[in-house]
């Protein structure tokens, strides 16, 4: 055997070695023999929903308040051009239900302003077009990101029926305010895509979602499957509508009219 396959081998031994040793820890830590112990704070569920009730938050003005909590929570970045990032916005009634079949309903209703963000839909499209994994599912029912994983292909964006995503065109970190930057969440950078995730890492520690936070009981959020928990109260009393129910995706975001 000559020097060079020697020292090959012997190369190869050794990272076989350290990869064994490598997955050995993954496993203890993700669970099993892990020393780290559960966070006692954190909100679980089966499936996480939000009721939004279209009677108390229907105006531009009610609804900036929130996406203000939500986009300075998460370094949302202000871009000044039409290639806005944006997490929580309003539209208009027929925007956010194009399919709204009464088109004689009450003025009143008609020119609501709506709150719209992810719909962390059930059947989630983003989630099947996604070629990295970077858009997924979680337990809980919750669609959300992992940003080192996006490549920037936009798939997600296409797929997404709702127009809830968006992409970082330019450097995102260059349109925010350094003095309020929220150093417990991470900034993204060009070529990402990013949305709402349900704040994620606020249920992680016992709070509710910033959005719900600011709403003063105009939405409700919680578990889908207990019957006793703030959105299941709402839905079963008040009368709900969900945006786009043809396609199928199943939103777990619902309106009360």
């Amino acid at each position: 055997m000559n020097q060079s396959r020697r020292h090959f081998l012997k190369f190869a031994g050794l990272t076989a070695v350290g990869l064994c040793a490598g997955a050995s820890g993954v496993l203890a830590s993700s669970g099993g023999g892990s020393p780290a112990k559960p966070n006692k704070e954190t909100l679980h569920a089966t499936q996480w929903a939000m009721v939004i009730d279209t009677r108390k938050l229907n105006t531009d003005e009610a609804i900036a308040p929130l996406a203000a909590a939500c986009h300075a929570l998460h370094n949302v970045p202000d871009v000044p051009t039409r290639q806005n990032v944006k997490w929580l916005w309003a539209a208009s009634m027929e925007e956010a239900f194009p399919d709204f079949p009464n088109k004689y309903q009450s003025p009143e209703v008609e020119h609501r302003r709506v709150m719209l963000l992810c719909n962390h839909c059930e059947n989630p499209p983003c989630v099947r077009v996604c070629p990295t994994k970077a858009t997924y599912k979680r337990p809980d029912g919750i669609v959300t990101m992992d940003y080192h994983r996006c490549i920037g292909c936009r798939y997600c964006m296409a797929g997404c029926p709702f127009g809830a995503r968006s992409f970082n065109f330019g450097e995102p970190r260059e349109h925010l305010d350094l003095a309020k930057l929220n150093k417990e969440y991470p900034t993204r950078m060009r070529g990402v895509v990013e949305k709402c995730t349900f704040c994620v890492e606020r249920l992680e520690v016992g709070k509710l979602p910033a959005c719900v936070e600011a709403s003063n009981g105009a939405i409700h959020f919680g578990d889908l499957s207990d019957e006793n928990s703030p959105a299941r109260k709402a839905l079963r009393e008040n009368y709900t509508i969900r945006r786009k129910p043809s396609l199928g995706t199943e939103p777990s975001v619902y309106y009360i009219i």
